[in-house]
C-alpha cells in the first residue's frame, strides 16, 4: 500500500513509518520539523528513515511542509494516491497548551481540517488519526472506556484532540469517509521526545541532577511502549472502519456510529505508579534519583488506565511490554545515542 504518515519526524510517526517500510509499504512522510523541542533528534530520525528506506522494498518520499498550509497538503494529495492516511502530526504537550494555545489551533485544528478535507476529496479508503487519553479529563471511572462520554477536558490540548474526534465523526457521517481515532496512553521508548518524563528523568539521573516529581510521585500512568502503540496504529489502519449495525440513536455509543467511525484506546492496561517508573530507571542506570517533590500541576490528571477490550476484540491485539523492559530499552538507546 501507499501510506501517508504525517508527523514522520516525530516520535510515534517515525516509528510507524519505519514499520510500514519494513513490511514493504510505500510511505510518504510529511512534517514541518518545528522547534517545539530540539530539532536535532527529529533530523536524526529522518536520516535513519532515509537509510532504512534505501534497504526496504517500499518507496519513501519526505515532504517538509506545514500541514496548516492548505496548498501544501493539496499538492501532496494531487501528486500521490493514498491507500491509507495515518495522521500523527500534532502539537503535543499538556502544559505548553496552557502557555501557547494558538499553536494548538494551527497544528491540531487547522491542520486536521486540511487533512480530512484532502482525504474526503481524494476518497481515501481510511483515515486513522491520533487522539489522546487526555480527552478523559475529569473522568475518574476507571479503566477509561471508549463507551463513556469525554466532554470534560482539563486543558486546551485535550480539547483540540476531542475536537478532532468530533470533526472526524461529522466527515464520516456526511461523506462516508471511514475514520478511526486512537487514544494513546503515555507513550515512551527509544527516540522519544526530550520534553517527556522518561527522557528528562534519565538525563538528570545519569548526570546526578535532581528530577522534578509532580504530585509527590503519586500519579499512576498507563505507560505504553512505543512498539505496542505502532502495532496498534498499523492494525487499526489496516482494518477499515465500518458502521455499527447495532448503533442506537436513542442510546448513542460514543465509540461507534451508524457512520464508518471508530474510537479505540491503545494503552498497556496496567497502570504503574510514577515512583515505580522512576525505580525502573534507577535499576537500569544503577543510580539513585534525587527527587524534588512538587504538587500536582495545572491541567494534569492524577491517574490513567486504559480499557483495551475493544482493541483486542476488533484487531486481536493488546499492548504487553512491561515497564521494566521498555525502560531498559530506552536507557540503552539513550546511552548509545548520546555516547554515555
Amino acid at each position: 500500500m501507499k501510506v501517508l504518515v504525517t508527523g514522520s519526524a516525530g516520535f510515534i510517526g517515525f516509528h510507524t513509518a519505519r514499520k510500514l517500510l519494513a513490511r514493504g509499504d510505500s510511505v510518504v512522510g510529511f512534517d514541518v520539523v518545528n522547534d517545539y523541542y530540539d530539532p536535532t533528534i527529529k533530523e536524526a530520525r529522518l536520516s535513519l528513515l532515509e537509510k532504512e528506506a534505501a534497504e526496504s522494498p517500499g518507496d519513501y518520499t519526505f515532504i517538509r511542509a506545514n500541514l496548516a498550509d492548505r496548498q501544501a497538503v493539496e499538492a501532496c494529495f494531487a501528486e500521490h494516491k493514498f491507500d491509507r492516511v495515518i495522521h500523527l502530526a500534532a502539537q503535543a504537550g499538556v502544559r505548553y497548551s496552557i502557555e501557547n494555545p494558538h499553536a494548538y489551533v494551527e497544528s491540531n485544528i487547522i491542520a486536521f481540517t486540511n487533512i480530512i478535507e484532502a482525504c474526503r476529496y481524494a476518497e481515501v479508503p481510511h483515515l486513522t488519526y491520533a487522539s489522546t487519553s487526555s480527552v478523559y479529563g475529569a473522568n475518574t471511572n476507571m479503566p477509561f472506556s471508549e463507551h463513556r462520554g469525554v466532554d470534560h477536558p482539563l486543558q486546551f490540548y485535550a480539547a483540540t484532540k476531542r475536537a478532532n474526534e468530533l470533526m472526524a465523526h461529522a466527515y464520516s457521517h456526511l461523506y462516508r469517509l471511514p475514520t478511526t481515532g486512537l487514544r494513546f496512553f503515555t507513550v515512551y521508548g527509544p527516540w522519544g521526545r526530550p520534553d517527556m518524563a522518561l527522557f528528562l528523568f534519565t538525563r538528570n539521573i545519569l548526570a546526578g541532577k535532581s528530577i522534578q516529581v509532580f504530585n509527590h510521585g503519586n500519579h499512576t500512568r498507563d505507560f505504553t511502549y512505543v512498539d505496542d502503540i505502532v502495532e496498534g496504529v498499523i492494525r487499526t489502519s489496516d482494518k477499515i472502519a465500518t458502521p455499527d449495525p447495532d448503533w442506537d440513536s436513542s442510546n448513542p455509543d460514543p465509540a461507534t456510529s451508524n457512520a464508518p467511525y471508530r474510537i479505540f484506546n491503545i494503552g498497556n492496561n496496567n497502570p504503574v505508579k510514577l515512583t515505580t517508573y522512576i525505580e525502573a530507571i534507577e535499576a537500569v542506570t544503577g543510580k539513585k534519583a534525587i527527587k524534588e517533590l512538587l504538587p500536582l500541576q495545572a491541567g494534569d490528571v492524577p491517574d490513567t488506565y486504559a480499557d483495551v477490550s475493544e482493541l483486542q476484540s476488533e484487531v486481536g491485539y493488546k499492548p504487553e511490554t512491561p515497564v521494566t523492559e521498555g525502560v531498559a530499552r530506552f536507557v540503552s538507546w539513550y546511552r548509545s545515542y548520546f555516547n554515555e
